[in-house]
């Protein structure tokens, strides 16, 4: 067997960018496939947006999203994370979790593909139901494969097994009336999110705390009482104080 010799290092270069429904990281799901309201545009760069570099991909429903986890760059790693799903109390490997925080900061999602993007100088995908926050550079794109890709008996680390709980959303009066002549999507996108308490382990024993959260442009300020969440207003970004 041959081996060759590898650099230290390897560049790796964006091919495009988000532009997504999740403004901040504070919001965004912590795994693709749980807010199907969610939207996105893979926004290819030259030179990788040649028409011929999506040929085929139109007859695809999913893909695999290769990404940098660009807001914690710099944050360095640890050999053991806290994960949110399991309290953040118990320690894993970071091997066997799914944080950020990683000795190469790469993430690994399969996102709904819901057609190709093209517009006047613009070429990429439009996407669904992901987990990528806005800006996050993206370095590679591969088609999702059933028969290779959908591992049923698959077994994963212990305590990860089971969906994550899903809270009851209501609505305040005010913000429903915020609501009313905004699109209908971004009504199923907050309840989709903040069905997943996007609040860290540590403040999710908590009763009454406001907290806000960014999607599409709109901050929305909520709390959760007596195990509901409370969507209490929301507001356009052009209206935060």
């Amino acid at each position: 067997m041959h081996h060759h010799a590898l650099p230290d290092s390897v560049a790796l270069t964006p091919i495009g960018f988000v532009r997504s429904c999740f403004d901040d990281r504070f919001g965004t799901p912590r795994q693709p496939g749980l807010v199907p309201s969610a939207t996105a545009e893979l926004v290819l760069l030259p030179p990788y947006d040649h028409p011929d570099s999506l040929r085929g991909l139109e007859t695809c429903s999913h893909v695999w999203l290769l990404f940098l986890f660009h807001a914690n760059a710099g944050q360095g790693w640890s050999p053991t994370v806290r994960p949110p799903r399991l309290g953040g109390n118990r320690r894993l490997g970071v091997y066997a979790t799914r944080s950020p925080f990683r000795p190469n900061p790469i993430g690994l999602s399969v996102v709904e593909l819901a057609g190709l993007l093209e517009r006047p100088g613009q070429r990429g995908l439009l996407l669904r139901n992901h987990d990528l926050v806005d800006g996050t550079p993206v370095l590679d794109i591969k088609p999702y494969i059933p028969y290779s890709d959908a591992l049923p008996s698959a077994q994963p680390p212990a305590g990860f097994g089971e969906p994550p709980r899903r809270w009851p959303v209501r609505f305040r009066e005010q913000a429903l009336r915020q609501l009313a002549d905004k699109p209908r999507a971004l009504r199923g996108l907050i309840e989709e999110t903040l069905a997943l308490d996007p609040r860290p382990a540590y403040r999710q024993a908590e009763s009454g705390r406001q907290h806000g959260v960014w999607l599409a442009g709109y901050n929305v300020r909520w709390q959760v009482l007596d195990g509901v969440v409370w969507v209490e207003q929301v507001e356009p970004r052009a209206e935060r104080s």
